[in-house]
C-alpha cells in the first residue's frame, strides 16, 4: 500500500557541508588489525604507553584510547542501521497505519546511524591533532635527554675526578644544550595550547552538529506517531481506513529539508555566559594582554647534526614516527554509506 520514501535517495550538499566541507574519512575506517571486533580495545590501551619516548607516552594512551571509543561510535552506526531495517521488516506485517509509520520510522533510524557514521569522521579530526602535540612531544624528548645526560657527566666526573680538564668542556656543552632545550620547551608549550584549542574545537563543534541533527529526527519522529490511531476498539470493530500515506511522506521530507539547511549559527541551543563569568573572563584576557609571551623560536639557528642536541621535528627522529595499528592492518569491507535502508520493494498504491 506504500513504500519507503527515504530521505537519502539524493545526497546533495547540506548547508553546513556548503558552509564547513566534510573531513576526510576517519582514519579508523580505512584498515584494522583486528579486523570489526572489539579484540584490540584492551591490546591498544595497555600497549599505547610501552613505545616511543617517555614525554609523549601518556598522550600516547589518551590517542589509542579515543581510538577505543571511535571504534565503540562505529559499531554502534552499524547496529542502528541493522536495528532501522529490521524494524521495517517486522511492522510490514502490521495494520497500515503501523506498517507505513514504523517503515518511516526505520528511515529515521537509519538516518541517525548514519548521522553516528559522519561523526565519528568529524570526531577524528580531534584525535589527529591530539596526535600533532603527541609527535612535538616526542620531539622534544631528544633535547631533554642530552641535558640530563651531560648533566649526570658532570656530576660524575666532579665527583671522581674534581680537577678534570673535561668538566669544562662539559659545562660548555650543557649551556647550549639548556639553551637548545629552552626553545624546544617554548615551542612545545606554544603549540600544545595551540593544538589543544583546535582539537577540542573540532570535537565540539561534532558534539553540537550531531546532538541538534538528533534533536531535529526525535522531533520529527514524534510527529510520525501521532499518524497511529490508539483509540481503543471493541471486539469485533473495525478501525477506520488509514489515510496518512502522503502526511507520512511529508514528514520525512521536512525532516529531511531541517537536516539539509541546519548550520551552527542557526543552532537553537546557546551557551550564555553568567555576569561572573564573563567578568572573570574579561579579567583574564586584560591580564593575558599585559604580559604577552615572547616568541623564542628564531633566536637560536639550527644545526644540522643531530648529535649537537638540536630539537627538531619528529619526523626526523629514526624511530619516532610511530604509527598506530590502523595503518598496519587491512581493509575490512564495504562502507555503510553502500547499505540499502528500509523495505527493497515498492509496493503500489491502490486506489
Amino acid at each position: 500500500m506504500h513504500r519507503t520514501y527515504s530521505m537519502r535517495q539524493s545526497r546533495a550538499p547540506t548547508a553546513q557541508q556548503l558552509q564547513n566541507p566534510p573531513p576526510p574519512p576517519s582514519t579508523t575506517k580505512g584498515s584494522r588489525l583486528f579486523g570489526k571486533s572489539n579484540i584490540g580495545h584492551q591490546f591498544r590501551r595497555n600497549t599505547a604507553g610501552a613505545f616511543g619516548p617517555e614525554l609523549a607516552k601518556k598522550l600516547s594512551t589518551l590517542v589509542k584510547m579515543e581510538k577505543n571509543a571511535m571504534r565503540s561510535m562505529e559499531l554502534v552506526g552499524r547496529e542502528r542501521m541493522e536495528v532501522a531495517q529490521q524494524l521495517s521488516i517486522w511492522g510490514e506485517a502490521c495494520d497500515d497505519d503501523v506498517s507505513d509509520v514504523t517503515d518511516k520510522l526505520g528511515v529515521l533510524i537509519y538516518e541517525i546511524g548514519e548521522l553516528e557514521d559522519q561523526f565519528v569522521d568529524r570526531y577524528d579530526q580531534y584525535r589527529v591533532t591530539l596526535k600533532s602535540i603527541r609527535n612535538i612531544e616526542a620531539s622534544v624528548q631528544p633535547s631533554r635527554d642530552r641535558k640530563q645526560k651531560i648533566t649526570d657527566q658532570i656530576a660524575q666526573l666532579k665527583y671522581k675526578e674534581p680537577n678534570s680538564p673535561r668538566i669544562v668542556v662539559l659545562e660548555q656543552e650543557l649551556v647550549r644544550a639548556e639553551a637548545e632545550s629552552l626553545v624546544a620547551e617554548a615551542q612545545l608549550s606554544n603549540i600544545t595550547r595551540e593544538k589543544l584549542k583546535a582539537a577540542f574545537t573540532y570535537q565540539f563543534d561534532a558534539l553540537r552538529e550531531h546532538c541538534e541533527k538528533l534533536a531535529i529526527i526525535a522531533g520529527y519522529g514524534t510527529h510520525l506517531l501521532e499518524l497511529v490511531d490508539d483509540t481503543p476498539v471493541t471486539p469485533g470493530e473495525t478501525r477506520n481506513a488509514y489515510d496518512g500515506y502522503e502526511a507520512s511522506k511529508a514528514i520525512i521530507q521536512d525532516c529531511e529539508d531541517a537536516l539539509t539547511n541546519w548550520v551552527h549559527q542557526h543552532a537553537a541551543v546557546k551557551s550564555s555566559l553568567s555576569q561572573r563569568s564573563r567578568t572573570l573572563s574579561q579579567r583574564r584576557k586584560h591580564r593575558n594582554r599585559q604580559h604577552e609571551a615572547v616568541d623564542l623560536s628564531g633566536q637560536d639557528n639550527p644545526h644540522a647534526d643531530r648529535e649537537s642536541g638540536i630539537w627538531v621535528p619528529a619526523s626526523d627522529h629514526p624511530g619516532s614516527d610511530y604509527a598506530d595499528e590502523d595503518e598496519l592492518g587491512v581493509g575490512y569491507g564495504k562502507g555503510v554509506n553502500g547499505e540499502t535502508r528500509g523495505r527493497e520493494e515498492e509496493r503500489a498504491i491502490v486506489a
